[in-house]
């Protein structure tokens, strides 16, 4: 109960705020119930005329002028309600969409890291859908498996009879005790459904991703055989809640079935007894018709409230999951960096039981420098970065902007002063000039043309049809690897701020190309901060300083020739580069 009560209270705002729209469409919803009990009643009332003979040809018309008046009413509250009540929950709808992305672009890395994108994707589907009909279809077959029940059981006492009317609820028991044990199957099957679609999901974007890796390694069958495991899955789960559902339906017609069969024996018995007349039998019968909607209202609405808990449930693991990195309750007075960066003694760790990746880095990057960080895989560099952007928190010492402790900096002017280059490049299914404005929405052609002329891609764009108009499908897909790592560089150069990092962001460009952006960095960068990543000690060779990682620790730091003259790892990896590029070189000719 106290987990349910939770489940509400995240939705009571939600429900305050369209209050008003539900009392309205609830109000509709009661006249028109109360409207649908005169249809029976007329019916009654012309049978009992006319098998008396007192009912001319003039009072069958008023009644059934009364009888065309009451169906055009219940016609307009129809959608009435439907207006008020459903479209209010479309609208719920929306904004929970809205709040549940909200929520995700405030969570950590580590989140993402450990929930896959079909579960995800399950919460803006299947989840919102189910909650959505609880928050519509479940207001409104509430409100007639009560209200409309209540009414109709008042009517058939007082109009008919108080005896027949207490027969027929004995069926109305076992509906009950049917509905209490569906609710909680219910709820048991439609979890494991979500989460079964969730891995699904998951399993179709993973496909599409890496189609291409996929022909290349002629693993189709063996990808089609992983598929159709989970999609079996997903239907076994899907079937066993469709069982049950196919189970309950017909037992619920049981009842309705035995309620029927108590009115025409009893009802019969009545009528030939004359203990209530031919109009009134019509009438009860009529009755209990308007009856098995709100019976049936009453199982659509365990089923809805069911699965909108149990959809709520999950949607409340994102509501209730806590930021990790955020501001600052006392942030520093700083709205713009200058570019200066300081690790102190900084240690980092991805979990607490996991080993450490950073181990003791002491590095200071001053204002205006090109920065230069190398190693071998696995060495920590782009941990640094993600550490520099504060998408991680160290695990212990420290790092600062400009003597400004990174954690009390607001993170968006943090960010806001970082551009960033990221090793896989990402780019929306969006036209080129979309792309390279992501980080500048207000950045005019001539900018664009420029941040791409210095990252040496504006020729390629330029042989497009559309040029910069050219759609490059999801995450780049029409463009070559070199073309998006410098369509990447080109989006940061754009952005313009202190700090430039650059994660292997050269690595799918030829030595030439490479050369152009570098030395186009170096005039356009000229007192601004650069950090950059590489593999390639051709890359950072006039870097002012380098730092080397060797497992998470600083193996060396200096200038090119220092590094040289120190002759240790950097320079073996220049010599073993050299050599490679002289191998090369004579394979060619």
């Amino acid at each position: 109960m106290k987990k349910k009560e939770k489940n509400i209270n995240q939705l009571s705002r939600y429900l305050k705020k369209y209050s008003l729209m539900y009392i309205t469409g609830i109000l509709i919803l009661l006249a028109i119930d109360y409207l649908d009990l005169y249809i029976p009643q007329y019916t009654g009332e012309i049978t009992d005329g006319l098998a008396s003979h007192g009912l001319d040809q003039e009072g069958v018309n008023a009644i059934l002028l009364k009888m065309i008046l009451c169906a055009l009413a219940i016609s307009a509250g129809r959608f009435g309600f439907r207006y008020f009540i459903i479209g209010t929950s479309r609208k719920i709808e929306r904004a929970l969409q809205n709040d549940i992305f909200r929520k995700l672009e405030t969570l950590s890395q580590r989140f993402f890291n450990e929930n896959k994108t079909g579960d995800l994707m399950a919460y803006f589907t299947n989840d919102l859908d189910a909650l959505r009909e609880a928050l519509g279809w479940s207001i409104v077959s509430a409100v007639d498996a009560f209200v409309l029940s209540m009414m109709t059981l008042h009517r058939m006492m007082t109009k008919v009879s108080v005896s027949m009317t207490l027969y027929i609820m004995i069926p109305m028991g076992g509906i009950g005790i049917l509905s209490y044990f569906v609710i909680q199957a219910f709820e048991r099957h439609y979890t494991a459904k979500q989460e079964s679609f969730g891995k699904l999901t998951d399993a179709v974007q993973e496909s599409i991703t890496a189609e291409r890796v996929i022909k290349a390694f002629t693993q189709e069958e063996k990808q089609l055989d992983y598929f159709r495991t989970v999609n079996r899955s997903n239907f076994n789960v899907n079937m066993k809640l469709a069982k049950l559902r196919s189970l309950a339906w017909p037992l619920l017609e049981v009842f309705i079935g035995i309620s029927y069969l108590i009115v025409i024996m009893v009802g019969g018995y009545y009528t030939i007894t004359n203990r209530i007349t031919l109009g009134r039998f019509i009438m009860f019968a009529s009755y209990l018709g308007t009856l098995v909607w709100p019976m049936i209202a009453f199982g659509d609405c365990l089923t809805y409230i069911t699965q909108g808990a149990a959809a709520m449930k999950r949607i409340n693991r994102v509501f209730n999951e806590k930021a990790e990195i955020t501001d600052s309750p006392e942030p520093d007075d700083v709205s713009t960096l200058e570019g200066e960066v300081c690790f102190d003694h900084v240690h980092f760790r991805y979990g607490k039981d996991l080993p450490e990746v950073l181990s003791d880095i002491n590095v200071k990057i001053e204002k205006g420098e090109t920065f230069a960080i190398m190693g071998r895989t696995g060495a920590g560099k782009t941990t640094m970065v993600n550490l520099m952007t504060r998408l991680f928190d160290v695990s212990s010492g420290s790092i600062s902007f400009d003597g400004h402790d990174i954690r009390k900096i607001p993170l968006a002017v943090l960010r806001e002063n970082i551009a960033y280059v990221p090793q896989d490049n990402f780019l929306f299914s969006e036209t080129l000039r979309k792309n390279l404005s992501f980080g500048k929405l207000d950045a005019t052609m001539e900018e664009i043309v420029e941040a791409c002329r210095m990252a040496d891609v504006d020729d390629n764009i330029q042989d497009f049809p559309d040029k910069y108009e050219t759609m490059i499908g999801e995450r780049g897909v029409t463009l070559s690897g070199g073309q998006k790592q410098r369509v990447s560089i080109a989006r940061a150069l754009l952005k313009n701020s202190p700090i430039l990092i650059m994660d292997d962001s050269l690595s799918a460009v030829d030595t030439d190309t490479e050369d152009n952006i570098l030395n186009n960095l170096r005039s356009l960068r000229h007192g601004k901060t650069t950090i950059i990543i590489a593999h390639r000690v051709s890359t950072v060779q006039n870097a002012d300083h380098i730092l080397f990682l060797d497992e998470g620790k600083v193996a060396e730091l200096g200038s090119y020739s220092e590094l040289m003259e120190l002759n240790g790892q950097f320079a073996r990896l220049q010599r073993k580069q050299q050599l490679e590029r002289q191998l090369a070189g004579s394979q060619e000719d």
